[in-house]
């Protein structure tokens, strides 16, 4: 019974979030508070996008002496594959 009467307080961080995803559109119709969950949630699939897009470019620059990477291919400590 006591078990039921005690209380956690917890801090929750609130976030701007642009319902558009476009941080220059500062419009209050555009913007939500949200939990740090709640944000991340809204922004996954942007997150994801950026997260391909950023792969792809690592991938397709390779290394600026090595030339591109190979996929699975890993170098020894004397780096040379």
């Amino acid at each position: 019974m006591i078990a039921l009467l005690q209380t956690r307080q917890t801090k929750v961080v609130l976030a701007a979030a642009h319902l558009n995803h476009d941080p220059t559109v500062n419009r209050l119709r555009n913007l939500r508070a949200l939990c740090q969950r709640c944000h991340l949630l809204h922004d996954r699939v942007y997150h994801l996008a950026q997260r391909r897009l950023t792969f792809r470019r690592r991938l397709a620059l390779g290394d600026f002496f090595e030339g591109p990477y190979r996929i699975g291919v890993t170098l020894d400590e004397t780096g040379t594959g």
